[in-house]
């Protein structure tokens, strides 16, 4: 399987300035070639091969006055920049045809845009030196915080640059799965706001609320921006320390999806989880909330880390009646409102709680075997007996 892995870059001067060229050569090109297929598009002609427009855009513009400083850089980046167009092209229409998720048209990329990357291939001869650089082609050896060691030798990386000014090289890299010791545990999750995720077991995790927690540091770094003039150097330098403060939180909301999902991983032999409508509930009053979680990508590294380490992950349906089936006798109670949190069923008279009982019943219909005894909150409570009932006549 291919794995990415990302590690901090740290040019010097130079070397950004290096960075620089590469990033706007490319997307240079970029625009180019999407302007020439465009124009073709809008005249009703074939679409230019890759080919073509390499020969076009890369080669001869190359012997131009205009483009003469795409030589600056290596050709490499101005080829992948066309590739990155073709992959753009054809997700498009793979969208139109119902192959994958829609997305939109290719945009043109602006100078502006705060995240830039450029990718070299083995043809760029690129490679990582005996002293641990990162040697690019017309770029120089740059330096790298090795977090840890690559499984396989990368043919490609990309160095990118995010909004907050820092650098990255990231390497896809091909790995071998890694079978963990078998356990006998099993686990179905149920993802919320009020806990990130409540467990079949009963565990129930508070979620951090990254975003909730910054949002005073945020919002002064934002005001601070808004008073800057536009177009100056200091409104640049506030912009930065806002993306900076982003980032922070960014970071932190990863490394706390990273742990956790490894745990569950390595504690348990099946995971499942409930398929949510993360875009739709993106777009209610919950959508800070919602984007403060992160469930997609902590569903993502549970389903790749799942792959990785021989687990089992199953992913249920969005619209199975999790909150609504008790999951000690499996009836089905009709919809609750949601400031309901705690029920008993009408049927066994069990006390349960509605998110471990959701937990429960999202592991049972994905085929896994877990106790119901998990669900309950607390032992069902005793009937007393009637007046009339209780103890012993004395009359016999």
């Amino acid at each position: 399987m291919q794995l990415r892995y990302s590690f901090r870059l740290y040019p010097n001067g130079p070397q950004r300035a290096a960075l620089a060229r590469a990033f706007g050569c490319a997307r240079v090109v970029y625009n180019d070639a999407l302007r020439v297929r465009e124009t073709a598009r809008a005249n009703g002609e074939m679409f230019s091969k890759t080919g073509d427009l390499s020969k076009l855009l890369i080669t001869e513009a190359k012997k131009t006055q205009e483009r003469a400083w795409l030589g600056d850089v290596s050709a490499v980046v101005l080829q992948q920049s066309l590739r990155d167009l073709d992959v753009a092209y054809r997700n498009f229409f793979d969208g139109l045809k119902g192959k994958r998720p829609r997305v939109g048209a290719p945009r043109f990329k602006s100078r502006k845009d705060r995240r830039q990357a450029v990718r070299f291939t083995a043809n760029a001869r690129w490679k990582i030196t005996t002293g641990g650089d990162l040697s690019l082609p017309k770029i120089g050896d740059v330096r790298v915080k090795w977090s840890r060691d690559l499984p396989s030798t990368p043919s490609t990386v990309t160095v990118i640059k995010d909004a907050a000014g820092r650098y990255f090289a990231s390497f896809v890299v091909e790995t071998e799965p890694e079978t963990l010791p078998e356990t006998e545990f099993v686990v179905g999750i149920d993802l919320g706001l009020g806990h990130f995720a409540v467990l079949s077991d009963g565990t129930k995790i508070d979620a951090p609320r990254f975003l909730r927690r910054a949002e005073k540091k945020l919002k002064k770094a934002q005001q601070v921006l808004s008073r800057k003039a536009k177009g100056s150097n200091n409104r640049d330098k506030a912009r930065v320390r806002v993306a900076r403060a982003h980032a922070r939180v960014a970071d932190a909301r990863r490394d706390f999806h990273h742990q956790f999902s490894t745990t569950l991983i390595r504690d348990n032999q099946a995971v499942a989880v409930e398929d949510l409508a993360v875009k739709g509930l993106a777009r209610t009053k919950l959508a800070k909330s919602v984007h403060d979680a992160g469930w997609s990508a902590f569903v993502t590294m549970l389903e790749y880390k799942a792959a990785k380490f021989g687990r089992t992950f199953r992913r249920i349906g969005r619209f199975e009646p999790t909150s609504q089936v008790c999951s000690a006798c499996g009836v089905k109670d009709g919809p609750k409102p949601l400031h309901v949190r705690v029920w008993e069923c009408g049927a066994c008279g069990t006390i349960l709680d509605r998110d471990i009982n959701a937990a429960v019943n999202v592991a049972k219909t994905a085929g896994l075997a877990v106790s119901a005894c998990g669900a309950q909150v607390r032992p069902e409570p005793l009937v007393p007996a009637q007046r009339g009932e209780a103890g012993t006549h004395r009359d016999g």
